[in-house]
């Protein structure tokens, strides 16, 4: 029997890219980097657990292109812990965030970046 072919379920593309982020939930702060991302949400390692539907303040650090330079633009979103599972390997959680509050501009400039990334590494052949 062959294996199944694992379908997508997500609505937005995501790309392994790591992006710096800070995300704040009521009693505490988490500095880390991103290791997916797309326009409706991002997945990261943090030191502590946090309980899945926990709110969050979400403020990361994205490089975007203007005028064929490489500028970084401050997006702060809210967002909502959907699944923080144990990072066997490493220390801490893994941690899945769905952006239930980022303006349409923010979002827009996402999109694009992880269109652009997505491009890149299809180029590359990766």
């Amino acid at each position: 029997m062959s294996p199944k072919a694992s379908v997508e379920k997500r609505r937005h593309p995501r790309v392994d890219n790591s992006i710096p982020v800070k995300i704040s939930a009521c009693d505490a702060d988490f500095v880390t980097e991103t290791k997916n991302i797309s326009c409706s949400g991002a997945y990261c390692r943090v030191s502590k657990y946090i309980e899945p539907m926990t709110k969050l303040a979400v403020t990361f650090l994205l490089p975007c292109r203007k005028a064929g330079k490489v500028v970084t633009r401050k997006i702060s979103c809210h967002g909502v812990v959907v699944r923080t599972v144990n990072a066997l390997q490493e220390e801490g959680f893994f941690t899945a965030i769905f952006f239930s509050d980022i303006n349409a501009q923010d979002s827009r400039l996402l999109n694009e970046y992880v269109n652009d990334s997505m491009s890149k590494k299809e180029k590359a052949g990766v």
